[in-house]
């Protein structure tokens, strides 16, 4: 560059323009617990950076989404008691989707050896059932795998007496309406052909009402699911009237719930299906189009005892949740849960408005919330005074009201 000319050096000003607001965070505080799992308290402030100093400014001014929490999880030493569990369990099925369990059981870290788990009870426990796949299934037709067989039943015990009488009419189809309240309501009074152009919008949908038929034929998704929901203390019996499935084509009818897990095509008319609770997600995957099953669907008194007496069960499409509130002298050996159900199309947000878990100290950590998605089984902790957002990636969520 010799030959050409070298420019003058100059200095401009590209910017005068101040750093915006950014969150700060100080060295987190001494552990809330003497031992195993506790909370840190850190503290976040917002600052911004003018003419070299960093000036405090409110809170407001930085990004509410991107503010760190104020409470860390932290770990002193060793508890002298601790939650432990087995392996897992083979997957339920041999092939398609199935479910894996373990055991639980209170281990002394001194003894290594189990004692009574009222040692652990104070400590948060990890899920003991999870969803498993054992891969696709053969595209013929087989027997169901063990555990997954459908009960039969006579052809006199299918339908109720009421609808034996009066031969099924249209207008007595178990159809949901648009959400919202009006899903709980039971369609009635209308015509054949809107009865008919109902089935096609079935899938996605919530049933409420204690009886009902769904026809799930002609959908036009390859995968259609529905829900059926009715109060705790009760439990869904569900009868296949009809199936045009296509089994060696890879047609598949899969129902679940908290305490079932169960696949089939083959014989699946005037099979039987038992809830064991008071959910129940029926979902069909077919291949041909036309192909489908209709089924009937009651409720019923549950036979076993499958809840605690403070439980509660919501469904959608919105709700408030406050978690009971026990008296020192009151106090329950069992965790109070509350059960969300929701169209299997819609998911849920549970937002905490307000959250007091106790003073800060020695026993934040025995005080907690457990919020459980239940279609991946995946279970998040919250302590303290944490305010959160939680979302689902399924249909139905569990919480769980720690002391």
């Amino acid at each position: 560059c010799q030959p050409v000319p070298k420019p003058e050096s100059r200095v401009e000003v590209c910017d005068l323009n101040p750093c915006p607001p950014r969150w700060k965070v100080t060295p987190a505080g001494p552990c809330s617990s003497s031992c195993g799992l506790g909370l840190a308290v850190q503290l976040v402030t917002c600052v911004q950076i003018l003419h070299g100093q960093e000036v405090l400014q409110e809170e407001h001014l930085c990004p509410v989404a991107e503010k760190p929490l104020t409470s860390v999880p932290c770990v002193i030493r060793t508890c002298s008691y601790e939650w432990s569990f087995s392996e897992w369990s083979e997957c339920s099925t041999s092939c398609g989707n199935g479910i894996q369990t373990r055991q639980d059981f209170c281990l002394s870290s001194l003894t290594h050896k189990p004692v009574n788990p009222l040692f652990c009870r104070r400590f948060p426990k990890a899920i003991v059932v999870r969803g498993c796949s054992a891969g696709p299934c053969p595209e013929q037709e087989g027997p169901l795998s063990p555990g997954a067989e459908l009960q039969p039943v006579t052809p006199a015990t299918h339908l109720p007496t009421a609808a034996a009488g009066t031969g099924h009419r249209h207008e007595d189809l178990d159809v949901p309406l648009p959400a919202g309240p009006r899903e709980q309501t039971k369609a009635g009074g209308g015509e054949e052909g809107t009865a008919r152009r109902c089935f096609l919008c079935v899938c996605g949908n919530l049933f409420l009402n204690a009886t009902g038929i769904i026809n799930m034929t002609g959908v036009e998704s390859r995968d259609c699911t529905v829900a059926i929901g009715r109060p705790l203390r009760e439990e869904i019996s569900v009868t296949i009237l009809e199936s045009s499935l296509n089994c060696s084509a890879g047609e598949v009818l899969l129902f679940s719930g908290r305490m079932m897990w169960r696949t089939g095509c083959r014989k699946l008319p005037l099979s039987l299906i038992n809830s064991r609770t008071n959910t129940l997600i029926v979902k069909q995957r077919v291949v041909l189009p036309g192909n489908g099953v209709i089924l009937q669907y009651s409720s019923r008194t549950a036979t076993r005892k499958y809840y605690q007496d403070c439980d509660q069960q919501l469904f959608g499409p919105q709700g408030e949740i406050v978690n009971p509130v026990q008296l020192p002298d009151q106090r329950q050996e069992v965790v109070c849960r509350t059960f969300i159900t929701v169209a299997p199309r819609q998911r849920i947000s549970i937002r905490a408005l307000n959250t007091d878990l106790g003073p800060e100290g020695n026993q934040t950590h025995f005080n907690y919330i457990l919020v459980r998605d239940v279609s991946t089984m995946k279970t998040v902790v919250f302590h303290g005074k944490q305010q959160f957002l939680w979302q689902s990636t399924g249909s139905q969520a569990e919480i769980e009201f720690h002391e």
